[in-house]
């Protein structure tokens, strides 16, 4: 008979004229594929789509704009334009049909709206609207919403509200948080307001009332409406936890849900979406704090993907409901394995922000650790292997896992050979370290799965080309990785210095005072990682700048932890010339001669492709694929990428 191992994270919840089969919903997540017009696309569909066959209860579409003043982002649904009507209810369709209730969330952005010139100008300069007057960075001025403006932004929440209605959405999310438009109404430190809009609680926090209700009276009374905020605003004179409970309370006899996430504008990205440095379920005491004062259904978000964890929240009483976003790009299946007991199988999350730092370079979306996201649609047009192959995968990095799952699971016959004695390749160098610990969770998932596909793993063996020639392949993936590259300084051999993937096992001999010779992305989060054991640490950087390889996302958050332990030093535009016994002998900006005083040296200076010991193994199959880090030492997004592409190709 079975039993659920997580009966609460398992249980319906009825709202309104619908009942959610589970506690776990996708939270609101951005796609840039849709038409310049805000018209919805086909990869769309199949982007919240998957999220729904996944088995999440509730799939939110993110986000509407509702009014043309309000747009957020650079390309958002738009419910006023011409046309938009058919790609709604065809998204809606799509994520009703495998059992999940279809939500959108409806948006105005206010004084942070990217407009265009032809939208609004008062003396020449365009303007923004918020609640009151003000300038924002770079100077660009922001009005005062006029009371007119005001009740045709509320009347377009509701003729949007009954437009997904009309479109077949089972729901809709108000967003009233994260420093848009209503949250700057409600929050003390932005609405300066001395009208009927300012000043008290209550009048600060008529603009949500009214939109709510301008929703509810379009679409009726048991349509669930969820109601979107902060559960603090964490800026200077923003409202408290305290002050967050009591607006909740003000609203929830009109609601069906209040979703609690934290933290008010870009400033506050990091607590919006919590780094790989915070801990798992870090906002959600306040969603807890907001559920004590109410009687509504609370659901939290922020850093959840484990089904032990998420089950606690709900077990406790902390919240009704747990929402992911980044979680279900890394495994859009965890509500299924949760469900079906096999959390064993969950892929997580790095919170390496690749999905959110490729949206602003390149306007993409995609994971380091999904191959499929952005590519949900494309995906399902793959073409079937032929006749199944022996193939023959040669390194156990993060690339040649991820070939030799997708290979095995297309029915060809796999073996892979690591010449280490553990599975993971560059990963391997974060064992120990805290915020990396879903890096060794990828591993272990990466292997669990291998096995039950039938991948023959062989630890301690090196593909040479004479193991090559005897198993006859028909198909060879190379992918064995790169090497440290070591300065040619005096005393860089020395029983006091070690590279970075040695860390892990080093850690017990660098003593207290440790000199980190490179600082790039693995230079530096060495650094924080030998702080937080308590050591004082040295940086040591010959370029201009700390951690350049860093995503834009990950790389202030990094550097402000850096800079805000004491006990890190950084030394940029400073060259490293020898290694002493007693530390690291290094020139500076201005020619000067530093030593820096230290027991140990971790060198972080760099890697090289294994290109040399790849192209001796090109020429013996068949068909041969290069992947990861022999090609060109980039990241892990990458090599999953490309291994995942390469199995394909078999």
């Amino acid at each position: 008979m079975f039993t659920q191992k997580y009966p609460y994270l398992s249980s319906p919840l009825r709202m309104g004229n619908i009942t959610l089969r589970n506690r776990m919903c996708a939270a609101p997540t951005g796609f840039p594929y849709i038409t310049a017009d805000g018209l919805v696309t086909d990869d769309m569909i199949a982007f919240y789509e998957l999220r729904a066959k996944g088995g999440a209860a509730a799939v939110t579409v993110s986000e509407a704009l509702t009014h043309r003043t309000g747009r957020s982002h650079g390309r958002v649904i738009d419910l006023t334009a011409d046309g938009v009507l058919q790609g709604l209810t065809d998204l809606a369709r799509a994520i009703r049909r495998h059992g999940a209730a279809a939500s959108i969330e409806l948006n105005h952005s206010g004084m942070y709206a990217q407009m265009d010139i032809s939208d609004s100008e008062r003396d020449g300069a365009l303007l923004k609207y918020g609640p009151s007057d003000a300038a924002l960075p770079g100077g660009r001025r922001v009005a005062e919403m006029p009371a007119g403006l005001i009740a045709e932004i509320v009347d377009s929440f509701g003729r949007g509200a009954a437009l997904c209605k009309r479109a077949g959405f089972d729901m809709v999310m108000i967003h009233g948080g994260h420093g848009w438009l209503i949250e700057q109404f409600l929050s003390p430190a932005v609405n300066r307001r001395s009208d009927g809009y300012g000043g008290s609680l209550k009048n600060r926090a008529r603009l949500a009332a009214e939109i709510i209700e301008s929703v509810r009276a379009a679409v009726g009374r048991d349509f669930p409406i969820e109601f979107r905020m902060s559960g603090v605003e964490n800026i200077s004179g923003g409202y408290d936890a305290d002050g967050a409970a009591d607006f909740a309370a003000l609203i929830e006899d009109r609601i069906d849900l209040l979703h609690v996430s934290a933290g008010f504008g870009e400033e506050n990205f990091a607590m919006t979406h919590p780094p790989m440095f915070a801990p798992h379920g870090v906002n959600a005491h306040l969603a807890e704090a907001v559920k004590r004062r109410v009687r509504v259904p609370v659901a939290t978000v922020g850093a959840l993907n484990e089904p032990d964890e998420m089950e606690k929240i709900i077990a406790s009483g902390g919240a009704d409901v747990v929402c992911m976003a980044r979680a279900l790009l890394a495994d859009p299946e965890l509500p299924r394995k949760v469900m079906a007991n096999r959390p064993d199988e969950i892929l997580r999350c790095l919170r390496c922000f690749t999905c959110h730092a490729e949206r602003m370079l390149t306007q993409t979306r995609v994971c380091a650790v999904n191959p499929i996201i952005g590519r949900e649609n494309e995906s399902r047009f793959a073409q079937p292997s032929g006749a199944p192959k022996r193939v023959l995968v040669a390194g156990g990095g993060p690339g040649g896992m991820t070939a030799a799952l997708t290979a095995a699971r297309r029915g060809h016959a796999v073996t892979l050979c690591e010449s280490r004695d553990a599975l993971g390749g560059a990963l391997l160098a974060e064992r120990g370290v805290p915020f990396k610990r879903a890096s060794l969770d990828f591993i272990r998932n990466r292997e669990l799965l291998m096995r039950r596909a039938g991948v023959d793993i062989r630890l301690g063996v090196e593909a040479t080309p004479e193991l090559i020639k005897n198993i006859a392949p028909d198909a060879l993936i190379i992918a064995v990785g790169a090497e440290h590259v070591i300065p040619d300084i005096p005393g860089i051999d020395g029983d006091n210095v070690f590279t970075a993937s040695e860390l892990p096992d080093a850690l017990p001999h660098l003593g207290e005072r440790v000199a980190v010779l490179g600082g790039g992305l693995v230079g530096c989060e060495s650094a924080l990682h030998l702080a937080q054991t308590g050591r004082r640490v040295t940086l040591v950087e010959m370029g201009a700048g700390l951690a350049p390889d860093a995503n834009p996302r990950h790389r202030p958050i990094l550097l402000r932890l850096l800079d805000g332990d004491g006990r890190v030093v950084t030394h940029v535009n400073t060259r490293a010339s020898a290694v002493l016994r007693r530390g690291l002998c290094a020139v500076g900006e201005m020619g000067e001669q530093l030593l820096f005083e230290a027991d140990a040296v971790i060198v972080a200076a760099g890697m090289r492709p294994r290109r040399a010991a790849a192209d001796t193994l090109r020429p013996l199959a068949p068909e041969t694929a290069f992947v990861g880090d022999c090609v060109a030492v980039k990241n892990i997004r990458e090599a999953v990428f490309r291994g995942y592409h390469a199995a394909l190709d078999l």
